[in-house]
């Protein structure tokens, strides 16, 4: 059910107030969104909820977003080592190199998160729902999308030191200093990426592959919320560089944006974890008319790169107030709904996409509903 705005800028309330029970013409609900609370069963502690009152998150509206754009310029090098570069495409992540903007506009995905809803794993918008797909993660970054999905299980403080002395080639003095100073089982990408230096500059090829690759991740689709670490346990995924391919780096990809998309549409959350580069594409893929962008290239002048490369940052004047009336004036004739139909010669539609259950990676299960956004598969 669609409510409109009215002349004050709210969405009429029919009969509920805040804090009254429901009458036996009312289905009970919350006022200003669903009467049927059976499925979206977060809704009380949503930020819509919250919304609807005049209770914003705090003075700053918007999330607070990392990307890594920018230091992964100055950290990726133009060209990897030929003894380094077979491993890195072998392991099914090279695209991830060049696909990361240089900024996140925060407000544009701020008022997406505001209509994420965790239960359903979609954006719920005015005309209908709309969702990150699998198909958008292979178009968008070039991930696979099918292949082994094994994550890898939390590992104590003692085992992420002994994992650094074996993979990465630190000392036991160095890696307990290290890890002791994350108060955790981490490691710090800036020290990685030193790692990274160092170990090529001595060809140590196997060390210097394995810090780079967790750099990476731990940059891009595995960044979480504090911006400057990356999980101990990721490194396991790169103990055999040879036999690291065939893994659906795509679907892991997916399932960490949808958790941190679940947390942040929370209320008490402040913050967005995850590639935020991949939503923020995603909205100018869908929404022409959503927020200013920079473009690199026409996609019919691309040469089968990832569509996160057709898109550079430029900075929106739009703040997140002025963009949720925008959003809830949206209909389906302002989406562009079949964004990649250009882009098929490089990235052809793969019918796994249109699996309907969970995905799981590590302890984390999502729901992946593609059903409840079936016009964006035509």
């Amino acid at each position: 059910m669609v409510r409109r705005r009215g002349a004050d800028g709210r969405i009429p309330v029919r009969t509920l107030n805040r804090g009254e029970s429901s009458s036996a013409a009312e289905p009970a609900g919350y006022p200003g969104g669903p009467y049927d609370t059976f499925l979206l069963v977060k809704y009380e502690h949503h930020v819509a909820r919250h919304l609807w009152f005049g209770e914003e998150r705090g003075p700053k509206k918007e999330l607070k977003v990392a990307g890594h754009g920018l230091k992964l310029t100055s950290r990726v090098p133009l060209a990897l080592p030929p003894q380094m570069e077979s491993w890195v495409s072998r392991s099914g992540l090279s695209s991830l190199q060049r696909t990361s903007l240089n900024k996140i506009d925060t407000n544009p995905v701020s008022a997406f998160v505001e209509r994420w809803h965790l239960e359903t794993s979609s954006f719920h918008m005015p005309f209908g729902e709309m969702s990150i797909t699998l198909d958008d993660v292979a178009c968008i970054l070039h991930l696979p999308i099918r292949g082994i999905f094994w994550s890898p299980q939390d590992v104590t403080e003692e085992v992420a030191i002994e994992l650094v002395v074996d993979y990465l080639g630190v000392s036991r003095g160095q890696a307990q200093s290290h890890v002791r100073s994350c108060r955790g089982s981490y490691y710090k990408l800036e020290w990685l990426y030193d790692l990274f230096v160092h170990h090529r500059a001595a060809s140590s090829w196997a060390y210097a592959t394995r810090a780079y690759l967790l750099m990476l991740v731990g940059s891009t689709i595995f960044a979480d919320k504090t911006f400057t670490l990356v999980e101990a346990r990721y490194l396991l995924l790169f103990m055999d560089l040879d036999g690291c391919s065939g893994y659906s780096r795509g679907a892991a990809a997916l399932v960490t944006l949808y958790r941190y998309l679940g947390d942040a549409s929370m209320y008490s959350c402040k913050q967005l974890g995850g590639y935020p580069t991949l939503l923020q594409c995603w909205i100018h893929e869908y929404f022409p008319t959503v927020g200013k962008r920079g473009e690199n290239w026409k996609p019919a002048d691309n040469c089968g790169l990832p569509r996160a490369m057709r898109w550079s940052y430029r900075q929106g004047v739009l703040k997140v107030d002025d963009l949720r009336p925008i959003l809830d004036e949206l209909t389906h004739a302002d989406v562009i709904w079949r964004p990649f139909e250009d882009h098929r010669a490089w990235c052809v539609f793969d019918e796994i996409c249109l699996y309907r259950g969970c995905l799981k990676w590590g302890e984390t299960v999502v729901p992946y509903l593609p059903d409840r956004c079936l016009r964006q598969f035509g």
